[in-house]
């Protein structure tokens, strides 16, 4: 076949690049200007042999990549790609399906609903929520945000789909002091503006009282929606679900649930006391291809009622045969033409097992917690944050956390992300790769101890 070829020379590339991750820089070798010199230019008049475009790719792009795949990758909360994974990701390229339309498409639209109902059963939540796979946390939020606000706008009487926002009660979201934010974006993308902040604890956590105190403020009457936040991004830290999830229902608030890479953690029996409580909200966001180590790109939104989010994300057309039960699946999501992100994320489940899950999450959060002990004794070196989950937070001395930052990735050796939290410069620690190891532990502490020294 005229493709074989290419597809060979694709897959050699490939291998070269897997197979040499472990020991391949971490951070890229070629800035920006570099890479747009390698590929750039004006478009070509005639066209290439198409290995031959696989080819440059495959030399070229190297020194321009981030070494994800590393074990001593920890910048923000980037994940690995586990074999299975990858390889379903091939597949969903090479079969090329519209993974919206369910009878059309039944061999997708098959293995994400199975993908989705493993999700529900290995994280604990409701058996009847619908599951839609997206992007990312950011479109995660924003269908669970707009499945809610559907919601507490239906009950008091409000059509938001044909009378729009203009004139309608006023919508209160209450958010925490240290919530992520593409809950802010979402909330832009749905015209609900700014949201009033709750304090949150020193781990970041949102305070019950705090809580109650915002949601005595609203006027009766009023529709609310709660985001609350299994996983701080700088300490790891979970919302106390039980008291905060109470109290917003009791007001009749819809609660939402963040939890981009924190939710995973009920799929482990160590560590699901973490999100206790946790399951009793309305909607969560999270992502696989975070700690679950599914490739680019995959976020997860699940809602509790399907009307709400079949609702506020389905569409109806002459040319678009109707879907009975589960329906289809752009009913779910905000895109209606996409990719079958759910493949890869049935093949990692499959792969791993809940076993397979729960000793993948357990690891990621030992060796966090092995990155902090080895620094605890590193002079320069402070771990501000009480390392429960997979994040660590340091502080290496006032000023000096970009020149250290730049010194440790330039050593190509390990990556981290500088940030800014509880009002210090500070320096993110994100394990997230299944990849990472005892040796990787050792050689990042290591590493850090020559960055601190200069």
């Amino acid at each position: 076949m005229p493709d074989d070829e290419v597809l060979h020379r694709a897959l050699a590339h490939a291998r070269a690049w897997r197979a040499g991750a472990p020991e391949h820089r971490v951070g890229p070798s070629a800035d920006i200007e570099e890479m747009l010199a390698t590929f750039g230019g004006p478009l070509p008049e005639q066209g290439s042999d198409p290995v031959s475009v696989i080819d440059e790719l495959g030399v070229g792009a190297p020194p321009g990549l981030l070494n994800i795949q590393s074990g001593r990758f920890f910048g923000w909360v980037m994940g690995g790609t586990l074999p299975a994974a990858l390889g379903a990701d091939w597949l969903v390229s090479t079969w090329d399906q519209n993974a919206g339309l369910r009878d059309a498409m039944p061999t997708v639209a098959a293995l994400e609903e199975v993908a989705g109902a493993w999700i529900l059963e290995l994280l604990g939540l409701p058996r009847e929520a619908d599951v839609g796979f997206v992007t990312g946390a950011t479109m995660a939020n924003f269908t669970g945000l707009a499945a809610g606000r559907f919601a507490v706008l239906d009950r008091v009487g409000w059509d938001v789909h044909r009378d729009g926002l203009t004139g309608a009660p006023r919508l209160h979201v209450l958010v925490g002091a240290e919530r992520h934010d593409t809950v802010d974006l979402a909330l832009r993308y749905l015209g609900l503006g700014a949201p009033r902040v709750v304090a949150a604890d020193g781990q970041g956590r949102m305070d019950p009282a705090a809580l109650d105190a915002a949601l005595a403020d609203v006027p009766d009457g009023e529709p609310v929606i709660v985001c609350l936040q299994a996983g701080n991004l700088h300490s790891g830290a979970f919302d106390p679900f039980p008291e905060l999830v109470a109290a917003a229902h009791d007001r009749g608030a819809w609660v939402h649930v963040d939890g981009a890479f924190g939710l995973w953690a009920l799929a482990s029996p160590r560590l699901a006391p973490l999100a206790r409580g946790v399951e009793a909200a309305d909607s969560w966001a999270t992502d696989a291809h975070k700690t679950l180590n599914v490739t680019y790109d995959c976020g997860i939104a699940v809602v509790r009622d399907p009307v709400a989010v079949r609702s506020a994300m389905g569409v109806h057309a002459s040319y678009l045969p109707d879907a009975v039960g589960p329906g289809n699946h752009y009913e779910k999501v905000p895109e209606l033409s996409r990719r079958a992100r759910g493949v890869p994320v049935w093949a990692a489940l499959r792969s791993l097992g809940s076993a397979g899950v729960a000793a993948q999450v357990d690891r990621l959060a030992e060796r966090a917690r092995g990155i902090a002990d080895g620094l605890a004794g590193v002079t320069g070196v402070e771990v501000l944050n009480d390392v429960v989950y997979t994040q660590v937070c340091l502080a290496v001395g006032d000023g000096r956390t970009q020149e250290f930052c730049a010194r440790l990735t330039g050593s190509g050796e390990v990556w981290m992300s500088p940030s800014r939290w509880q009002d210090r410069d500070v320096v993110r620690v994100s394990v997230s790769n299944a990849a990472t190891t005892d040796d990787d532990v050792r050689r990042t502490v290591a590493a850090v101890r020559r960055a601190v020294a200069g």
